[in-house]
């Protein structure tokens, strides 16, 4: 498996500190004025110690395991499905841990026996209880979004602040003769294969903002989006992705789907809203003229358009920038210069 990826290695960050945490705190429940009554006798810096050396490990483990699951799994099975699967990983994972404990501490004692120790059944819910609160935790981080359950969480945007970012609109072409073609149900599956395809952007750090029918709003911070012209890889990348699996939409659906999408930057007011139903939501002006640039994207027959407050800030990239010229956005005064984005190779 590789670990290139943010969003990877925050998983096993999130992993890593949570098991190890979870071992730290049970050492001192359970060592703090007790007394084991199984045959493993450990002082409480004992344990303390051998949870900070192992706790990283064991949440490795379970960290690589998430990760293969959200990767090959999502959208695949259901969430039931899944819950299950990881409740037979962590049955595995806890006897892989008696395995090894036993190994390492038991003496002149059968490894039944040594499984069944008084005390060891509380031993055992306790680590099921903390994976499946790490899984539970993992999922609401999903549907949160990147990073905002920590974000609601600290109250980070409980004020409405400013944030300088670039947001891409990528809309899907023909929706309309699509879903007459396909029908609704089909329709929304082949939606459902196009948003998991979607998920290569995470290489380019991407955040996905919203799902908006079949438009989807990806944002990144100022700097990480023109880190190595991520916000213009991310589009290329995903539709090389679609190209690739061009045989599968053609089989499935009988046809091939293409975004076109429209890029812009600048300031824009970032808050949480909502009581029943939070979300960290962006407003602004940025956010508007990102979407009306996709919306012309048919009209100058271009599959990526930018604005020029972007264009201007890329600096030297390996992509072909055709100017369109300045272009008149509804809801705007001033009009706006556009520019085509081509990878070289394409272009020539």
């Amino acid at each position: 498996m590789k670990f290139k990826n943010k969003r990877r290695w925050q998983i096993i960050r999130q992993y890593v500190i949570g098991w190890t945490l979870a071992f730290i705190f049970l050492s001192i429940v359970r060592g703090e004025g007790t007394r084991e009554l199984g045959s493993v006798q450990f002082e409480i810096w004992q344990s303390i110690v051998t949870s900070i050396i192992g706790g990283p490990l064991l949440g490795f483990i379970s960290a690589c395991v998430q990760i293969l699951i959200e990767e090959q799994s999502y959208g695949r099975i259901s969430l039931l499905k899944l819950s299950l699967l990881r409740l037979l990983y962590v049955l595995l994972f806890l006897a892989s841990i008696i395995g090894l404990s036993y190994i390492i501490f038991a003496k002149n004692i059968t490894l039944v026996k040594f499984a069944f120790e008084p005390g060891s059944l509380a031993i055992y819910i306790y680590i099921v209880s903390v994976d499946i609160f790490m899984f539970g935790l993992r999922q609401i981080n999903l549907f949160l979004g990147s990073n905002n359950l920590w974000k609601l969480f600290s109250g980070k945007f409980y004020s409405p602040r400013e944030e300088e970012r670039i947001f891409m609109f990528l809309d899907l072409q023909s929706s309309t003769q699509h879903a007459e073609k396909l029908g609704h149900i089909k329709y929304s599956k082949m939606i459902q294969d196009c948003f998991n395809d979607l998920g290569v952007v995470v290489e380019n750090e991407a955040e996905i903002y919203q799902y908006v029918g079949d438009e989807v709003v990806l944002t990144w911070k100022l700097k990480e989006g023109l880190k190595n012209q991520n916000c213009l890889n991310a589009y290329f990348n995903f539709k090389k992705r679609l190209d690739q699996k061009k045989d599968f939409y053609l089989k499935n659906y009988n046809c091939t789907p293409h975004f076109k999408a429209g890029i812009n930057l600048g300031i824009v007011t970032v808050a949480e809203v909502g009581k029943f139903k939070k979300e960290i939501a962006y407003h602004g002006d940025t956010i508007n003229t990102a979407a009306r640039i996709q919306g012309k994207c048919n009209e100058f027959n271009q599959e990526l358009l930018i604005s020029e407050s972007l264009k201007n800030v890329l600096g030297d990239t390996n992509f072909y920038f055709d100017k369109i010229g300045d272009i008149a956005l509804k809801g705007k005064e001033k009009q706006v210069l556009l520019y085509g984005v081509y990878q070289t190779y394409n272009h020539e």
